[in-house]
């Protein structure tokens, strides 16, 4: 009886397990979607007036306001592009996160000072979902459903230490269950 409830809860959590990995590239590909897209419409917004980001830039003591402008106007453009796309997605994430680090650091400097003793104006700033979004496809890369993958696939071992696995399968194939 025992031994017939703990298999029943092992293979429950299995099936739960299974559930949540099938939904992994699913949800990396609405947030590189999402988030990809808001990227590219603020920085097309910030390249159709670039004189208005160097004000603000100049306004938030930004040295160089005029390059930063267009850096961080074609950063959120392209990127944005390239997440929705799924290419070059680890150091998109990064560059974005960086991005968005230095927004809060420049822009809203006394809610990051609050992060702990007042998270709600934390996450309430408007860099804060852009830097979540950047951040979870640099940490967990883009998902299955990306060029990326499909290039790694393609090429081989590409960012990856070994296209194979410790089943020896390659990081490409999808598992077929046995019946």
């Amino acid at each position: 009886m025992k031994t017939e409830i703990k298999n029943t809860i092992i293979k429950a959590y299995s099936a739960l397990v299974g559930i949540g990995n099938s939904l992994q590239s699913p949800l990396l590909l609405a947030v590189r979607l999402y988030w990809g897209w808001q990227f590219a419409q603020t920085g097309w917004g910030k390249l159709r007036n670039i004189p208005h980001v160097t004000q603000f830039f100049m306004s938030l003591g930004i040295p160089a306001p005029g390059v930063n402008a267009w850096v961080v106007a074609l950063m959120e453009f392209v990127g944005g592009i390239f997440l929705v796309v799924g290419i070059g997605s680890r150091v998109t994430g990064l560059a974005l996160t960086v991005d968005m680090i230095v927004a809060y650091l420049a822009a809203d400097r006394r809610v990051l000072s609050a992060i702990f003793s007042d998270p709600g104006k934390f996450y309430n700033a408007d860099p804060y979902t852009f830097l979540f979004a950047s951040l979870l496809v640099f940490v967990f890369g883009p998902g299955k459903l990306a060029l990326d993958y499909m290039m790694s696939c393609h090429f081989g071992k590409l960012a990856t230490k070994s296209g194979i696995s410790k089943s020896g399968t390659s990081h490409c194939e999808i598992p077929i269950p046995s019946r």
